[in-house]
């Protein structure tokens, strides 16, 4: 029971230096500073819920995913920092797409509209490829593979603790929104747009790293 705890409490660790809540909160306040509260609150549970889907199927079956549709772990790496690049010089011009933000055609459809946006968002780049990126990814392959139903079991828990945490930490960070006016907001959505943009660049980096090991 003992090695148990300690294996759970390992993995629990690999997955928060890897997904890191505390220094996500930032981008998702960048990434929702057009949403109310409620659509807030939609974004960031929608986005854990697709993140843990996608990392418990990956702790199950990672390997045959992979191997069934002729994917590498550094094609995704790079498809992902492009697409993370892509959003994150987007937010550095100030600008906000249709991803991002929606403004509804009457008011009857505001509520889909807005619904429909915060879907989007809460699913790229929030779940995909943020929260469970290629790093999440190949740490929930690597705890569970080839060590029996109590690594699945551990993976898959001590993910969905970090899913709870990271809930909390979005959305009291959002309460921070209420004493920033828009100057601050603005100079945050670029602030995070920058940090995405880089982080977008070396993850491309990793991938051709590992696509490419003459490079390292």
């Amino acid at each position: 029971m003992q090695e148990f705890l300690l294996h759970l409490g390992t993995v629990f660790m690999g997955f928060f230096a890897i997904m890191n809540p505390i220094a996500n909160v930032p981008i998702f306040l960048g990434l929702t500073s057009n949403a109310d509260a409620r659509t807030t609150k939609l974004i960031a549970f929608r986005a854990l819920v697709v993140a843990f889907i996608i990392v418990t199927l990956f702790s199950i079956a990672g390997k045959v995913i992979f191997q069934l549709f002729g994917i590498s772990l550094s094609a995704f790496r790079v498809t992902g920092g492009l697409l993370v690049f892509l959003i994150g010089f987007h937010m550095l011009q100030g600008n906000t797409s249709s991803v991002h933000h929606s403004e509804p055609k009457s008011k009857p459809d505001s509520d889909a509209q807005t619904d429909k946006a915060a879907l989007s968002v809460a699913i790229s780049p929030l779940a995909l490829p943020l929260l469970a990126g290629p790093g999440t990814i190949a740490t929930a392959m690597n705890f569970s593979a080839g060590q029996g139903f109590s690594a699945m079991f551990a993976t898959i828990g001590s993910f969905a603790a970090l899913c709870v945490l990271t809930y909390i930490c979005f959305i009291f960070g959002g309460k921070l929104v209420k004493y920033l006016g828009e100057a601050a907001l603005g100079a945050i959505t670029r602030m995070m747009g920058l940090i995405l943009a880089v982080i977008g660049t070396q993850m491309v980096i990793s991938g051709l790293k590992g696509a490419f090991p003459a490079l390292a």
